[in-house]
């Protein structure tokens, strides 16, 4: 990495200089960098001025030219990838962009029954196959982690005819599989491996943080630098090493979906945290890990609590490496859920966590935290159990089959578009979902279309209603479920 050409910002700066031009703006956008426009007096003039249309000096994202080609090539090189797209959509279009670059209708594309709602969301516009695998699940925390290259081996036995093999890298618990063999054995038979890289934008800016997918050989990865490398909302890039899947390729199916007037203010915040990362991310995380690691030293000696750590954690198989910027605290022997801990955490102590599950929640690290706030966050581990240890039984409900995958009947894409009716979700008991019923965050739905709905998947549905989820579907109302038929 040439750290020198780092300290550049060609992006920023020349966003910056257009601003600062005398231009008469008879163009858009509609506020027209005026200073007593609504948007300068809720936000201040300078989000006006660099709030820019694509023009000459700025550049086009759609066919990059001049400086947000130059921020493009400045991006793959602190990521070690061949090439890099900047995105305005999130990792969300990533995720649908990689599978639409890899797989057509019909294809077979081998994933996790994990993954995010954006994959599902990509093999219903393709209309490719999932071919889905079963993630390990962790029972003592009541998680699920990474997928063993032995079963991707037995899906591509099975599965042949493959078109590409989707990865989650690291999960949302920050567990990694063994991303390299699976990409060298993808490779022997000619398939891209698509990563969703969301959470760990990090990587490869320290040698004690896993390997990035484009380190180990990866096709496709999507990174969310907005999650842990500092960038605006909605910001990501998708990065490509060159071979089984060309640039042309993704940069057509990027611009069949991508907005022709990107927001500048999302590219320069890619550009000025790209800057960051290269220079300064190994001083960074060379703070900060030793201090989740002393954090979770701590919590791990508080009654009724156990915590997650690298070195006890990774078993070289489903968990083939660990991410120690996530702190997974198990709290169930509080007598208390994931759920509930969450809440208290933001009610009681003023901390917003990043997401619970049934026996657990998690809390990331990123560039933006300090000591004080970790401490903060140790200490409101300590006073919850002050409270709640020994006053509750432990909360435990069976776990065998609570994460059991649904069967598919018909592919995502036909259920999609099938005819379709809504009943009452509780009376949903046999049908095939026309709709994607997920919990949010982190979004990993419970059914999908063209799945069946069963008696397990209501009551895990009514569990999660009961702890106050987030639940999403089609049109948010979580009384009725689309369901396929007349």
């Amino acid at each position: 990495m040439d750290l020198k050409a780092h300290a550049e910002t060609p992006l920023y700066t020349g966003l910056d200089h257009y601003a600062k031009s005398k231009t008469i703006h008879f163009d858009v956008p509609g506020h027209k960098k005026n200073p007593t426009s609504p948007l300068a007096e809720a936000f201040g003039e300078r989000i006006a001025l660099l709030d820019a249309n694509s023009t000459k000096d700025l550049d086009m994202l759609s066919n990059p030219t001049g400086i947000i080609k130059r921020a493009e090539g400045l991006l793959a090189d602190a990521y070690g990838a061949d090439y890099a797209f900047m995105l305005v959509n999130g990792s969300t279009f990533g995720v649908i962009t990689m599978i639409m670059s890899a797989c057509g209708p019909k294809d077979k594309i081998i994933m996790p029954r994990n993954v995010h709602k954006s994959a599902i969301n990509g093999i219903i516009l393709s209309g490719a196959l999932p071919v889905f695998i079963d993630p390990e699940i962790d029972p003592e925390y009541g998680i699920t982690n990474g997928i063993t290259y032995d079963s991707v081996k037995e899906a591509l036995k099975e599965n042949p005819d493959a078109k590409g093999i989707f990865l989650i890298n690291p999960t949302y618990f920050g567990t990694v599989s063994d991303l390299k063999a699976i990409v060298k054995l993808a490779h022997r038979r000619g398939i891209p491996v698509l990563v969703d890289e969301a959470h760990g934008s990090h990587f490869p800016f320290h040698p004690d943080l896993p390997d990035s997918a484009m380190s180990l050989g990866a096709d496709l990865s999507t990174v969310s630098i907005h999650k842990t490398g500092g960038s605006l909302t909605q910001t990501s890039a998708l990065l490509l090493n060159k071979g089984l899947i060309s640039k042309e390729k993704v940069r057509t199916i990027i611009n069949l979906m991508q907005t022709t007037s990107a927001s500048y203010l999302l590219l320069a915040s890619l550009d000025l945290a790209r800057k960051h990362l290269a220079i300064n991310g190994k001083k960074i995380w060379g703070k900060l890990l030793p201090l989740c690691e002393k954090a979770k030293a701590e919590i791990g000696k508080i009654p009724g609590l156990s915590v997650i750590s690298r070195d006890e954690y990774v078993n070289g198989k489903e968990i083939y490496d660990y991410d120690d910027t996530k702190i997974v605290v198990r709290v169930n022997e509080l007598g208390l859920t994931g759920f509930e801990v969450y809440d208290l955490f933001k009610e009681k102590y003023q901390i917003q966590l990043e997401l619970a599950e049934t026996y657990v929640v998690l809390a990331i690290v990123g560039p933006g935290d300090t000591e004080e706030n970790i401490a903060l966050l140790v200490n409101a581990f300590k006073s919850l159990s002050q409270e709640y240890y020994g006053q509750r039984p432990p909360f435990n409900i069976p776990l065998a089959g609570f994460f059991e995958r649904p069967k598919t009947v018909i592919a995502p894409r036909d259920a999609f578009y099938g005819v379709k009716k809504a009943v009452p979700i509780q009376e949903a008991n046999g049908e095939i979902s026309a709709e994607s019923i997920m919990i949010y965050p982190p979004g990993i739905p419970l059914v999908i279309p063209g799945e069946r709905i069963t008696d397990d998947i209501l009551k895990h549905y009514n569990f999660y209603l009961n702890q106050n989820c987030i639940i999403m579907n089609d049109d948010g109302n979580t009384e009725l479920v689309k369901v396929l038929g007349e």
